[in-house]
């Protein structure tokens, strides 16, 4: 039984539920950013390159029978997908991070009391004389 209890401490601590729940929210939200790459930025990117296809470009070392073939079109094309999910990513963060910093800014100093207000004159009034 020890193990059991061990274990249901272990996977009931905050950072383990905080964790799970991070992954499953990094899940959709990495739907939504492969939707915006694919969907949306990668036909205008389409459009101005000419709608060149990186991932025919191939290399074949050797000969034709045994030959090794280098896809290095695909791995040309899976950088700049990362690129552009990164340069997403980091927009959309930034984002986020400037309505929290909004959030934070402190109000205006309330207006001290009136025992306050009072010691302040009589302190500045002693240093006049």
């Amino acid at each position: 039984m020890g193990i059991i209890k061990e274990f249901k401490e272990f996977a009931m601590k905050g950072n383990v539920m905080d964790m799970a729940v991070g992954v499953i929210i990094g899940g959709a939200f990495g739907k939504i950013v492969s939707s915006l790459v694919d969907d949306v930025l990668m036909p205008l990117i389409g459009m101005v390159t000419g709608n060149i296809d990186f991932t025919q470009l191939v290399w074949k070392v050797g000969e034709a029978e045994n030959a090794a073939v280098l896809n290095y079109g695909q791995f040309i094309q899976n950088v700049v997908d990362f690129l552009i999910v990164a340069f997403c990513i980091f927009l959309m963060l930034k984002g986020i991070n400037s309505l929290n910093r909004k959030k934070e800014e402190p109000a205006a100093p309330a207006e001290p009391p009136a025992e306050e207000k009072l010691l302040t004159e009589i302190r500045d009034l002693l240093k006049q004389k």
